[in-house]
């Protein structure tokens, strides 16, 4: 077991510095695409590339279709959101327990393989003209299902193929895959629904996932910086869940995660409502609007991996970047048209990147490595796990106080979370120096 003063952050000084496990203080990542020196990386990256531009592409379609199916119910697109990540309340936290056991190369083959499946069988029943909106809930609860358990065993996937000491920048740089592939999916998906409809964005979507299954499968396992798996015994969930209890700094991480990404990070269900109903904007108008915040958070990304080369994150970092992202969400949802809302998205991407980013690598590199799926599960279950609670929120806010409502009230709430995660923070270092 790793002496937990060497993991702890150093809230003594305000937030500051988190230690990693077992690494030396000096390690650095070599410049801002450092990680992709690492051969399984450069397949991985590749891959996600095409893939997640097709994950994009499907999000879009899949709203709007929602919306063309119930004659444009923001409670019909809340209720597909719901389903979407309901599973993660289920999956997650064992998906975690399953990633620090089990081979990650392997249970992500299967993973990313089932989520193209699912976008075949939509496409399939869209193109044929068949589709209903009761196939669709169902296979948004399928693909959540899968999406589940993917994202902690990908998450915690970053370090063994990189190596603790360039996680940051690997981070950083998948921030940067993702955010480059949400501003060419919907603008993308835009224009192929207005051409040809959105069966066709579903089944391109299904084939993309082929191009990250091949870089999978491409990898030497040999190069892979894996650690010795923790015993078989029982417990193994419950003693993740303690050791976060008994972290203040992950504590404050956590609730900030589930804040931001329960009410702040409401873009995609709010977005399509506010491009059609209050805009009167057609699809290629709502993939616009997620272009712009894309275009934000591939900026946030990119200088997050310019920073990665000074140090590893800092927890003041993570709390600053919630607060600015709250105050710029308010912000933007009271821009009084179309242009000048889709301008005040990009600083929003900015600051959510920031938050997002730093608070992932700050998390991964404060815990035991024996320890890094569990916590990752929980992480992502409080990142996504909120979804169904928001999305149904979202639409009913929508529907009762208009479009703008979900965005300035999950603004606010990621703002006020944020203050308090820095007022708990601040007292603990003004009762660790009362006593000293």
């Amino acid at each position: 077991m790793v002496d937990q003063s060497r993991v702890r952050s150093d809230l003594g000084s305000g937030g500051g510095r988190v230690s990693r496990a077992g690494l030396s203080t000096s390690d650095k990542s070599p410049g801002m695409f450092g990680s992709l020196r690492h051969r399984n990386y450069r397949y991985y990256a590749s891959g996600q590339v095409v893939s997640l531009t097709g994950t994009w592409m499907q999000r879009a379609a899949q709203d709007w279709l929602v919306l063309e199916l119930s004659g444009g119910s923001p409670a019909a697109l809340g209720v597909a959101v719901a389903l979407q990540f309901l599973p993660t309340l289920l999956l997650t936290l064992w998906a975690g327990v399953f990633a620090d056991r089990f081979d990650k190369r392997r249970m992500l083959v299967v993973t990313q393989s089932a989520l193209g499946i699912c976008g075949f069988v939509l496409g399939m029943l869209d193109v044929t003209g068949v589709v209903a909106l009761w196939q669709v809930y169902v296979l948004c609860l399928v693909l959540g299902s899968f999406a589940a358990v993917d994202a902690p065993v990908r998450q915690s996937f970053v370090v063994e193929m990189v190596g603790p000491a360039q996680l940051t920048n690997a981070v950083a740089l998948n921030s940067m895959t993702f955010n480059l592939a949400r501003i060419v999916g919907p603008a993308l998906a835009g224009l192929l629904i207005t051409a040809i409809g959105t069966g066709w964005v579903f089944l391109a979507n299904g084939l993309s996932s082929v191009a990250v299954v091949t870089g999978l499968l491409l990898m030497d396992p040999a190069l892979l910086h894996r650690v010795k798996p923790p015993p078989k015994e029982r417990g193994q969930l419950r003693a993740g869940l303690r050791y976060v209890r008994g972290r203040p700094d992950l504590i404050v991480i956590m609730v900030l995660v589930f804040c931001v990404g329960t009410f702040g990070m409401n873009f995609e269900n709010s977005f399509a409502v506010i491009a059609r109903n209050l805009f009167g904007r057609d699809a290629d108008g709502y993939g616009l609007l997620i272009t712009s915040l894309a275009i934000g958070t591939l900026t946030g990304a990119a200088l997050a991996a310019r920073r990665s080369g000074r140090g590893r994150p800092q927890l003041r970092l993570v709390l600053v970047g919630a607060a600015a992202f709250g105050a710029l969400e308010a912000a933007a949802s009271l821009m009084p048209t179309y242009e000048v809302f889709a301008a005040a998205l990009i600083p929003v991407g900015v600051a959510v990147m920031t938050f997002t980013t730093s608070a992932n690598s700050t998390v991964q590199l404060a815990v035991e490595p024996t320890m890094r799926g569990r916590v990752m599960g929980l992480y992502m279950l409080l990142f996504f796990g909120g979804k169904p609670l928001g999305g149904l929120a979202s639409g009913w806010l929508a529907e009762v106080f208009g479009p703008r409502s979900p965005i300035l009230l999950g603004g606010l709430a990621s703002l006020l979370a944020a203050l308090a995660g820095a007022a708990v923070l601040a007292g603990r270092r003004r009762r660790g120096v009362a006593r000293s």
